[in-house]
């Protein structure tokens, strides 16, 4: 007999693992201060807890898609987040600034076997006119946790200690790996080869791009580092250019680029990522080192934000599979792009505290304007059959975006302290510390680089913006979609609940 399986339920399974993929991109910013201050360590290296697991979640997604196509999207999940749980684990417990790092590229590698999976498995159980829907709650969390993520990071981090901001993944992730197991449907798989040169190429050059970005700043932009920065772009112009020529599967598909949204949907996902990584650094820095507040304290003057993306990305779901597609993300780019500016302008050392919180609320809904419809853009015209490989690619965009954005602040913000500091001259990492050692009498300068570094993202977001505008609309009538994967299953599949990995 066969019988309709709600797909609902398998996509809240996916969230719950998957939240706390996105927010440890963002608890960390919060805890900056207090590992700093553990490790007696610098900014320099701090940047890198984020960027080691940045750069690890981002360099091999394209790789992690096609292994959920080949070998089934919810044994990857699975393993992935397996992976991701004990990593967690590790970096609670770590001992050094060296340490947490490793353990934070190890947790980056779980998060990449698990992102596409998601993606893929909407792609594959919710028709084309159901899919914004879907996609609404699945970007809108993403938003969501990402926002949270400092929130969650400074109450733990001001009552526990830093350490729990990774410990609290473990008995979460369990609960997150047996609702999947349960409730994640197994789906068809292909028999994709892989591309071990693409594979090669890809990741090198991401690496070497990344770190000459990073490491930059603390080597006085030598020859050695413009090497590297430009030897990454090269090995990546040549991963494209062997994914062109080769013919039997490659690892980059670039046919999907030929619709236009789909290429535009993930600029704007990259600008997107990009700017909220590149944003929190500065801000929570500004909150802690400028105005004195605790982790928690700080966090919460935000959490408006976070309240207000999720209120309004189911509501924005819902229209973004009837509207066009240009309407609500180029609404948000904007709203985000103005509110940068505000907020650097705010960024003095006796503004309101409440005007940030409502320019933050502000600020969310224009969060859930660009998440949700965004992924429902990249998704819309994508073939059932190439969902992994898609939604490797969409995500080594956010990703990319991610890195790229925590790499370039990281120097920016080094460099703005030594021009604005009084006596620092060259010497930056003196004031690289806990920013609440900054004295009252350097409030006013310090405060000053940060304004400076906190309108970087507000470029990415306004190029993110130019992307949306380009977006054509969605045809009229779709094309009669492929069938759901999992839309239909035998009695026998759902009394056993479809988990067999």
């Amino acid at each position: 007999m066969i019988v309709e399986r709600n797909p609902w339920p398998a996509l809240g399974a996916l969230i719950a693992g998957f939240s706390l993929i996105i927010l440890d991109m963002s608890v960390v910013a919060v805890a900056n201060p207090a590992i700093t201050e553990s490790f007696d360590t610098s900014v320099s290296q701090v940047i890198w807890v984020t960027s080691a697991y940045l750069l690890t979640y981002a360099a091999p997604l394209l790789f992690t898609g096609r292994l959920g196509d080949r070998f089934g999207a919810k044994n990857v999940y699975l393993i992935g987040l397996a992976v991701f749980t004990l990593s967690s684990l590790w970096c609670g417990v770590s001992g050094s600034i060296g340490m947490l790092i490793a353990a934070r590229a190890v947790q980056g590698l779980g998060a990449a076997l698990m992102t596409p999976q998601t993606m893929a498995v909407i792609t594959k159980i919710f028709p084309a006119d159901k899919r914004g829907a879907a996609m609404g709650v699945w970007g809108g969390s993403s938003g969501i946790f990402l926002l949270l993520g400092p929130v969650v990071g400074g109450l733990l981090v001001d009552s526990v200690g830093w350490e729990w901001i990774f410990l609290v993944n473990v008995p979460i992730g369990i609960v997150a790996f047996a609702l999947a197991w349960k409730l994640v449907p197994t789906l068809p798989t292909e028999d994709h080869k892989f591309d071990p040169v693409g594979i090669l190429l890809s990741c090198a050059g991401m690496f070497l791009l990344v770190y000459g970005l990073q490491e930059g700043n603390n080597k006085d932009w030598d020859a050695g580092i413009w090497l590297m920065i430009g030897g990454g772009l090269a090995v990546l112009a040549l991963f494209v250019f062997t994914q062109a020529r080769t013919r039997n599967q490659p690892l980059l598909l670039l046919s999907l680029f030929r619709d236009r949204n789909f290429s535009l949907a993930n600029i704007g996902i990259a600008c997107m990522g990009a700017a909220v990584t590149a944003w929190t650094v500065p801000a929570y820095f500004y909150l802690q080192g400028v105005r004195g507040l605790t982790a928690a304290e700080s966090a919460l003057v935000f959490a408006p934000l976070a309240i207000m993306t999720g209120v309004a990305a189911p509501f924005v779901g819902k229209m973004s599979d009837k509207l066009h597609p240009r309407i609500f993300t180029t609404m948000g780019f904007t709203v985000f792009t103005v509110a940068i500016a505000v907020f650097a302008v705010l960024m003095t050392p006796d503004s309101p505290l409440w005007v940030f919180s409502t320019v933050a609320g502000v600020t969310g809904i224009a969060n859930a304007m660009c998440w949700g419809p965004l992924a429902a853009t990249a998704t819309r015209n994508l073939p059932v059959h190439q969902a992994g490989a898609g939604s490797g690619i969409y995500n080594t965009m956010r990703q990319m975006g991610s890195v790229l954005g925590s790499a370039v602040v990281g120097s920016l913000l080094v460099d703005r302290i030594a021009a604005h500091l009084p006596g620092a001259g060259g010497h930056a990492k003196s004031f690289e510390g806990s920013p609440s050692a900054v004295p009252d009498f350097l409030h006013e300068p310090y405060a000053k680089a940060l304004s400076e570094t906190s309108l970087l993202p507000s470029a990415f977001l306004a190029v993110g913006a130019l992307a949306c505008v380009l977006f054509v609309k969605f045809p009229e009538k779709a094309a009669a979609p492929e069938a759901p994967a999992v839309a239909r299953e035998t009695a026998d599949d759902v009394v056993s609940g479809g988990a067999a990995g």
